[in-house]
């Protein structure tokens, strides 16, 4: 209890409190305690200046970005390209304004949320194509066979079209998905002439869950179904280009990977490899199939971080010992950074070779700002080459952000980076 009264050689004041209170006029009030909430503020100012030191901002930048890219799939409908373009430019010059002022971190996280929202507003502009709204039959289709895809029960490709025929409707598509009987998908890079029943773009099965239908849009299809009756080749039109040319070596690739895999492995133990190599996860079978996604290592077969470590840190090794086998070029020359360019291009290839896919995508980006760190002698494992690689992949591809492989997904490019770190 706190009572008022004298004490000797002190002011007249309160006495008994503990902690002290403050001191308060004779015959006053003491002051209230500290709200609880204070403590809490300061403590959130100390960690954001921590945040904000030298070398720290960065990696916050990549997360501000990913922001506004979310901000923008939460929109209810489609914003306007140059307002939005204008805005993030505006912001981005606020931002360099005021580098030497205490708001500079602020204005560098509202500017990187706005240049999120950006770049996915102006992806989506770019890559902007018709998409089928209600299903079609008989729709007479010509084109060109962009991508094959050999599956357990059907085959299915992608169709570029040329032309597009249709009683009920004169909609012009780019792209369609169409799925055949298995063994009778056309090879790539052939034109054909087919007739298919044409549906829209699957919706999500529930509101909030996954939606497929965005996934394709962003491939540029704007349409599945299936073939009804036979395919026939043509003479094409033009030669489709250098894109389709490109298509086609590479599929012509993977089959004689997967032709010479043949000669040497059978069963399941050449299905997985060729999964491994070239991507193609259809010949393994249901057994081992479900084995592997009980077990929880159904994401092995899937090329992502994990395999491209892997053959670029393989990669990396064989060269470099292989190069040490020389004394003057171990003397003379930067043998690591010419072991890291190798691996590179071992991955690039890796990635051209596995089809490319978003994860894919992703783990060679990772992989080549490791690797790059290594050639310009920069430190590879730290924040800012995670924040770097993040940046280069939400660019490239704003649409990963919503991706479940990007959500989940780990650094395992660190693997490669502290490998190389390591002297042999």
């Amino acid at each position: 209890m706190v009572e008022q009264g004298e004490t000797t050689g002190r002011k007249r004041g309160y006495a008994g409190t503990w902690p002290p209170r403050a001191a308060a006029p004779a015959g006053g009030f003491a002051p209230s305690r500290p709200a609880l909430w204070r403590p809490v503020i300061e403590t959130v100012r100390q960690w954001a200046r921590a945040e904000a030191g030298a070398g720290r901002l960065l990696p916050w930048v990549p997360i501000a970005f990913g922001t506004g890219i979310a901000l923008y799939f939460a929109a209810g409908h489609e914003p306007v390209l140059p307002v939005a373009a204008a805005v993030a430019a505006g912001l981005c010059m606020v931002a360099v304004l005021l580098r030497r002022q205490k708001f500079f971190p602020v204005a560098v996280m509202i500017a990187a949320v706005a240049a999120g929202f950006a770049v996915a507003t102006w992806k989506t502009a770019r890559i902007a194509h018709g998409v089928l709204a209600r299903p079609m039959f008989s729709v007479s289709l010509t084109g060109f066979v962009e991508t094959r895809d050999i599956r357990e029960r059907t085959d299915r490709f992608v169709l570029r079209v040329v032309s597009m025929e249709s009683a009920r409707g004169t909609i012009k598509l780019e792209r369609v998905r169409l799925s055949v009987r298995k063994g009778t998908a056309p090879a790539v890079g052939s034109f054909v002439e087919l007739k298919a029943r044409l549906l829209p773009p699957p919706a999500p099965l529930r509101p909030g869950s996954y939606d497929f239908g965005r996934d394709m849009f962003f491939a540029g299809i704007g349409a599945s179904g299936f073939v009804m009756g036979a395919i026939k080749t043509a003479e094409p039109p033009d030669g489709g280009g250098f894109r389709l040319r490109y298509a086609a070596f590479m599929q012509g690739l993977r089959d004689a990977i997967d032709a010479r895999i043949r000669t040497t492995l059978e069963g399941d133990k050449r299905a997985i490899a060729t999964a491994l190599l070239t991507g193609r996860r259809d010949a393994i079978s249901p057994p081992v199939n479900d084995a592997m996604f009980v077990s929880g290592l159904g994401h092995v077969l899937s090329i992502s971080g994990y395999h491209m470590a892997v053959v670029a840190g393989v990669v990396f090794f064989a060269v470099r010992a292989l190069l040490a086998l020389f004394p003057a070029l171990t003397v003379g020359y930067a043998i690591k950074k010419w072991s890291a360019a190798a691996a590179f291009v071992a991955a690039a290839f890796y990635l051209l070779l596995s089809g490319a896919e978003v994860a894919t995508q992703r783990s060679f980006f990772m992989t080549a700002v490791v690797l790059i760190a290594v050639m310009v002698d920069r430190r590879a494992v730290t924040f800012r080459t995670l924040a770097v690689a993040a940046m280069v992949v939400l660019t490239v591809a704003p649409e990963a952000l919503v991706h479940p492989s990007f959500q989940r997904s780990r650094p395992r490019y660190v693997i490669v980076a502290s490998a190389t770190r390591k002297s042999l």
